[in-house]
């Protein structure tokens, strides 16, 4: 998934909330599959966490604390979805750069 010399962005952070990076050609290593499969499911959570953020905004009677739990893991998501496009986004620009 990556060319030579180029990282991929993991969609987690590490421990102290740092970046976490992979270097690999090979884009069906464990690694790279793993980084798929929880990209595939972030994304998936975000989705529904649009639509049920669509159903409580929708609710004129919808408890504060609902709202607020949803705003909160609105944010996460938001937070999961944006490393995932900054580093599909990379990735693209690397494989740009490749084909040249």
């Amino acid at each position: 998934m990556t060319t030579p010399n180029t990282l991929r962005l993991l969609p987690w952070t590490g421990p102290e909330g740092k970046p976490c990076y992979l270097s690999t050609d090979d884009r069906d290593g464990y690694m790279s599959r793993l980084a798929d499969t929880v990209e595939a499911a972030q994304l998936g959570t975000a989705t529904e966490l649009l639509e049920q953020a669509s159903e409580v905004l929708g609710d004129r009677d919808a408890n504060p604390a609902e709202v607020q739990r949803l705003a909160r893991e609105l944010t996460g998501a938001l937070r999961d979805v944006l490393r995932v496009a900054a580093s599909r986004g990379h990735l693209l620009a690397a494989g740009d750069l490749q084909g040249r």
